[in-house]
């Protein structure tokens, strides 16, 4: 019977470092997602993304402390790292958990077209009048699942090219009439 015996050079240089790698790739990306998870107000899944980012974590930096002469290791805990920002940042967005404020303000009466196919969503909004630095605006205020939100720019940079335009996060809501429960997928 004979194994498949890995040359200890390779393991050492090659695999170990992408193990690591793929490691902090995965506890980086994870604590990415309870971070923003936190910050949106959703607490029944932080604590659950937490233990398995700290299991991932103590693994990897074992392997390393273990093996603190070997630069490929060090380098690919690095590299992991910085991978696994870019990753969780990815998948957050993904994910689009939460609830967002779209705050418009256009010229005059510039917003009217936008309050109307916001209205035909059933996107609540609120909106009123106000003064720019050089005339009358408009301010309409949307709150938003983020899951609807390209299609609620989409329909802003349709109907107000011109508008100033943000976007907040929100971590909570009271009250109100909130468009998002049916979602702008429905339309």
């Amino acid at each position: 019977m004979t194994f498949f015996v890995i040359d200890p050079t390779i393991y050492a240089w090659v695999i170990l470092p992408l193990l690591i790698f793929a490691a902090r790739v995965c506890d980086v990306s994870l604590e990415t997602i309870r971070v923003a998870y936190i910050s949106r107000g959703v607490r029944a899944l932080a604590p659950v993304v937490a233990f398995a980012e700290i299991v991932i974590w103590l693994l990897a930096v074992e392997v390393v402390l273990g093996n603190l002469a070997n630069i490929a290791a060090l380098l690919a805990y690095a590299g992991g790292f910085a991978t696994g920002t870019w990753v969780g940042l990815f998948v957050e967005e993904r994910l689009a958990v939460g609830l967002s404020v779209v705050r418009v303000i256009a010229r005059g009466g510039d917003a009217d077209a936008l309050l109307s196919a916001l209205a035909e969503h059933n996107i609540g909004t609120t909106s009123m009048q106000g003064h720019g630095a050089q005339e009358r605006v408009q301010v309409a205020l949307a709150l938003v699942d983020r899951r609807a939100l390209p299609e609620v720019i989409s329909m802003v940079r349709q109907f107000t090219p011109r508008a100033f335009y943000s976007v907040e996060d929100v971590r909570a809501v009271h009250e109100g009439l909130f468009g998002w429960k049916r979602g702008i997928g429905d339309i």
